[in-house]
């Protein structure tokens, strides 16, 4: 079974691009928020690079590597999970103009891997995962921002 987190950002009077390039710098989480332990970067291409990720998960440490597409143009950010303790993890960053505002868009779907245990452990890693995108979304643009969550849940 899969769970699908869909969150929303608006930061009042933001920079669009300031906004994107700081989601861009992954390797600059530690240093915003302490959900994310460590990011290393490695860059393939202008517009690739690959980024090995810590993060704290509820009582734990997820560790996974991911290719990150990042398109300046369309200010977009697509991620797919090449190795690491999720079965799956795919998702993508989107930063949009909202008439003076800016908003964050993040939406992902992740499958832990643990079939028996589906229905006990997914609903909260769900709820860990909305979690720690809204500490990571604190860190990087402050406590003015308004946050939505629009899904977090289990789906399939």
């Amino acid at each position: 079974m899969e769970c699908s987190v869909v969150m929303h950002a608006v930061i009042p009077r933001g920079d669009v691009k300031k906004a994107f390039d700081r989601l861009a710098d992954f390797a600059a989480y530690p240093d915003f928020t302490a959900t994310v332990r460590t990011v290393e970067v490695v860059t393939l291409s202008p517009t690739e690079v690959e980024s090995t990720w810590e993060v704290n998960f509820r009582k734990g440490i997820l560790v996974w590597k991911e290719r990150d597409d990042i398109d300046a143009v369309t200010r977009r950010i697509a991620f797919q999970q090449t190795t690491g303790d999720f079965a799956t993890f795919t998702g993508s960053w989107l930063v949009l103009e909202e008439g003076d505002d800016v908003r964050v868009e993040f939406a992902s779907r992740f499958d832990l891997g643990i079939a028996s245990l589906a229905s006990l452990v997914d609903p909260v890693a769900c709820a860990a995962l909305r979690d720690a995108v809204r500490d990571i979304l604190l860190g990087l643009f402050g406590d003015q921002i308004e946050i939505r969550v629009i899904e977090a849940a289990p789906v399939g």
